[in-house]
């Protein structure tokens, strides 16, 4: 993007009005997806607003979130797979002027961000032919964190924070540092933990993001590493799905003198409370490409609800396979789970073959019949092969759209 791999990063804060201009100088249409930001569903870039080559999408939305780590990637139904493997995403940070708890902010000094991918590679020459052969979908087996291989990073401060995210296709990973070393979980998806968590690994599925923070000793030098994550499947699946792989992400070098960085003090964080569900909703993760037995239908909606209504989602994973679950245009908070890594704002979570996760969400806002949000499966070779569904927002009271929405032109 812009002439680089993975494009620029992207910052705004709370309450400022965003417009971005994508340009699609690709031969063939795309879209860009803002993931895990809360915004009008015509604007989100999933598979409904497609840009034609050569075209120009210019969405405008007011950013009304906490700080956060949000980021940006292709969605265009059938090849998403294949655009975000080639390179096209970046980050998307959010501050949030109100406050928020002190965090280390000197970015690229000690706010770090690392957007983790594996590849394969051909002769030096990124490798994608055959490379999708795997039932999760791509598997690399070069790690590529910013684009760079073998990656290292001269750490100059006291603390650092690290804004992990998983920008892989399929494969899951199990943070943790070579030494042991500590850090403290103040972030996930979508914002601030309400209590800073001591941790000492932390496992990331596709499209989740993590803020940690952690103190290397000076003249220290670590290495922050994946190893087997616990996918709870059985041998073969594990086996299959990079559950035995072993990666080193990042090597952290320690300056003998580091300057004074930001004290996390774990001051609590109060979330808005979203009020007693109205609606519980089942949804259940079928084979590698469907949900509730059914393929994605563009012309088809799944679901309906109410603006500012907080609904429970069950999904479960009957499948003998692998899935994650993301959700656009909104958050949720894991039930029944006391899991530090799962305490946060979410908009994506991992689910085990078998297991069934409790989804706690509200849909603050912006109703529109017209314009349908996506939720679906986060392993991209999922999500094209149709394990997605569709859901509207609409004004409290109002029926069901009485017909799908005619939302698949493409932006010339």
């Amino acid at each position: 993007m812009n002439g680089s791999y993975l494009g620029p990063t992207l910052r705004a804060g709370r309450g400022e009005q965003v417009r971005v201009n994508v340009t699609n100088e690709l031969d063939e249409a795309s879209t860009l997806h803002w993931h895990g930001m809360h915004l009008p569903a015509a604007v989100d870039g999933g598979p409904h607003q497609p840009i034609a080559p050569g075209a120009t999408w210019s969405p405008q939305w007011t950013v009304d979130q906490p700080a956060a780590t949000l980021w940006y990637h292709p969605h265009p139904h059938g090849t998403t797979a294949d655009h975000v493997y080639r390179g096209i995403a970046g980050l998307f940070l959010l501050d949030d002027p109100a406050g928020g708890p002190p965090l280390p902010d000197r970015y690229g000094i000690d706010d770090i961000p690392l957007v983790v991918q594996d590849k394969r590679f051909d002769r030096d020459q990124l490798a994608t032919d055959g490379a999708m052969f795997a039932a999760v979908g791509l598997l690399g087996d070069e790690i590529v964190v910013n684009g760079t291989p073998r990656p290292y990073l001269d750490v100059t401060a006291e603390r650092i924070r690290l804004r992990l995210l998983n920008a892989s296709n399929a494969r899951v990973y199990n943070f943790s540092f070579d030494t042991g070393l500590p850090f403290l979980l103040v972030g996930t998806d979508g914002g601030p933990l309400t209590n800073p968590a001591p941790m000492r690994r932390i496992q990331l599925s596709p499209g989740e993001r993590a803020e940690i923070v952690v103190a290397l000793p000076a003249g220290a030098t670590t290495v922050l590493r994946s190893t087997p994550p616990d996918l709870g499947a059985d041998f073969w699946q594990t086996r299959f799905s990079g559950g035995d792989d072993e990666f080193d992400i990042l090597e952290l070098r320690a300056a003998r003198t580091l300057t004074p960085s930001t004290q996390v003090q774990g001051e609590p964080v109060t979330h808005e409370d979203p009020g007693p569900p109205a609606v519980t909703r089942h949804l259940d993760l079928t084979g590698s490409g469907t949900i509730d037995g059914r393929e994605t239908d563009m012309s088809r909606i799944d679901q309906t609800v109410a603006a500012g209504a907080t609904e429970v989602w069950e999904v479960r994973n009957s499948s003998g396979t692998i899935h994650n679950f993301h959700v656009h245009g909104t958050s949720f908070r894991v039930l029944g789970d006391g899991h530090p890594a799962l305490s946060g704002p979410k908009d994506t979570v991992y689910i085990a073959p078998g297991r069934t996760v409790r989804l706690l969400m509200r849909f603050t806002g912006h109703p529109d019949p017209a314009a349908p949000y996506m939720y679906h499966c986060h392993l991209l070779r999922h999500e094209d092969d149709g394990m997605m569904g569709q859901f509207v927002v609409v004004d409290p009271g109002a029926a069901p759209p009485p017909e799908p929405p005619a939302h698949t032109a493409v932006h010339e």
